[in-house]
């Protein structure tokens, strides 16, 4: 019998018009499910707005200048909303805005990973949550082209926008600070604002969009729901620890000679080290080890392994999922000869230029100099500027050839003079110190920052005399009691406060 809508349509056009109307159909149908799914959304994604206090590492007595930024969050389980870590770092108020409503809520960071990007928020009021539901995170293993909504409060307007796309890639890449994770890459452009936002596939969170490539269209990256449950499996118990590593340095094995030389089988892969994390001689792992297997996961001879059906990734991608007990699995060819040992793993690694986690860099200000122990934030801001690395490089500053050490010695760090002397007559014929390292005091080499402040405290000599560790920087020295005896006006001429940091007065004035 011939549907109604086909009667007067002639025989041939018969089954190319239903065809047509088919499709149509389905597509209607499918954008149907789109709003609808929308719909569902939208009241679980809120605006978050912050205004931050960032360190200000040349004035490290004082604080940068407030500024306002905004992001995207959303609401999670356990009456939380999730976001990235650099929408509300350093916050001096956080305040959420639900969708369609002018109302800010106060909210503050219960957890945070800087490493990953990403940060949990709680809600002073509760309430909030009765009528915005938990989005649900996506189970398994992010897939390539998966159809993907992005939602968010990019810059350009104050009502919320969806983007759409697919997911294009998926990779294990270095995220911050040297750990590695997950990423999916997009074909929909990420802006300012957008970040903390959720991605939705099948109306379920496969991501969470934390950073754009300015330097191309259309191209975006999330945070897996992969990486996202393990932050939220690890901060249960209140706290972030991180995911555990292997800090070793590694080199794939596709040369033939470099095969042959490590006796390499024809048909098996790995990855060489070629640096470990300390040279102890009872250290399981040794330059020259080849590993070939994590657990039972085969390393191929780009040291990648197999993840799900279509995806290859570096073999480390499985150190988070088998460290047991501070160690991982691994299978080792060491001269020829297969070794199974367990490696060391850490979520972090000691640096003798540790970063702040959040926190503001330490100080003391004695006369016209100022010292600060440097950090891997401020040295990240150095490097990134053209014109310092190469003033630092042509100085063989131990800021940028000590960037990845670790400490020589247990409580090891870099003293910094982090900006010019404050003027004052005592600098006389002198050259700015800005941006050198202390090596020594009255020829004591200075170990850390609360080091050199005890060096100054117990002093009896009549002079201070400063050496640093740059090439052509000239030697400082000051009588010791006029250096005390400028400081106090020093403070008051520039309207600073105190002297030194908070974890330096138990030193000074012990």
């Amino acid at each position: 019998m011939t549907p109604e809508y086909l009667r007067g349509v002639p025989g041939p056009a018969r089954p190319v018009l239903s065809f047509f109307l088919s499709g149509l159909c389905a597509l209607l149908l499918g954008q149907s499910r789109a709003v609808a799914e929308q719909d569902t959304i939208r009241p679980s994604v809120v605006k978050i707005h912050t205004t931050q206090r960032l360190p200000d590492f040349v004035r490290p007595w004082t604080k940068a200048p407030l500024r306002e930024i905004s992001g995207t969050g959303f609401v999670i389980d356990g009456k939380r909303i999730l976001t990235n870590s650099h929408v509300v770092t350093y916050p001096s108020q956080i305040y959420v805005q639900p969708y369609q409503s002018a109302e800010k809520f106060p909210a503050k960071v219960v957890a945070f990973s800087a490493s990953m990007d990403l940060a949990v928020l709680s809600l002073e009021d509760e309430t909030f949550f009765n009528d915005r539901p938990a989005l649900n995170l996506d189970e398994g293993l992010p897939r390539v082209k998966a159809p993907v909504n992005v939602y968010g409060f990019p810059v350009g307007g104050d009502q919320i926008s969806v983007t759409e796309g697919i997911s294009s890639r998926v990779e294990y890449t270095a995220y911050y600070y040297g750990v590695a994770g997950l990423r999916i890459q997009i074909d929909a452009a990420l802006n300012p604002g957008n970040s903390g936002g959720p991605a939705i596939s099948d109306g379920r969170v496969i991501g969470v969009a934390f950073s754009g490539l300015s330097t191309a269209d259309n191209i975006g990256y999330l945070i897996p729901a992969e990486e996202v449950r393990t932050f939220l499996a690890d901060i249960a118990d209140g706290k972030y620890d991180g995911k555990p590593q292997l800090w070793e340095e590694f080199q794939t094995i596709e040369n033939d000679a470099l095969r042959t030389w490590l006796k390499v089988p024809k048909d098996a892969g790995g990855c060489m080290i070629t640096r470990c994390r300390t040279e102890d001689a009872d250290f399981p792992l040794h330059q020259r080890d080849v590993v070939t297997k994590i657990g039972d996961h085969v390393l191929d001879r780009s040291g990648n392994v197999r993840l799900g059906d279509d995806l290859q990734v570096m073999f480390t991608y499985y150190v988070p999922q088998l460290a047991q007990d501070g160690s991982v699995p691994l299978t080792l060819l060491r001269g020829g000869e297969t070794l199974q040992v367990a490696a060391p793993v850490a979520a972090r690694r000691k640096r003798v230029i540790p970063r702040l986690d959040g926190g503001y860099p330490s100080y003391f200000i004695l006369g016209p100099l100022v010292f600060s122990t440097a950090t891997a934030e401020l040295v990240s801001g150095l490097v990134n500027d053209q014109r310092y690395l190469a003033f630092l490089a042509g100085k063989k500053s131990p800021l940028i050839s000590r960037v990845n050490d670790v400490p020589a010695f247990e409580g090891e760090e870099l003293v910094v003079v982090p900006s010019p002397f404050f003027s004052h007559r005592l600098t006389k014929g002198y050259d700015s110190p800005a941006l050198h390292v202390v090596a020594k005091v009255n020829d004591v080499a200075v170990k850390n920052l609360a080091h050199l402040v005890e060096l100054v405290r117990d002093s009896k000599d009549e002079f201070l005399e400063f050496k640093f560790a740059e090439l052509e920087v000239e030697t400082l020295v000051f009588r010791r009691q006029e250096l005390l005896d400028s400081t106090e006006d020093i403070l008051t001429d520039n309207g600073i406060r105190k002297q030194f940091s908070d974890d330096l007065n138990s030193v000074w004035k012990p």
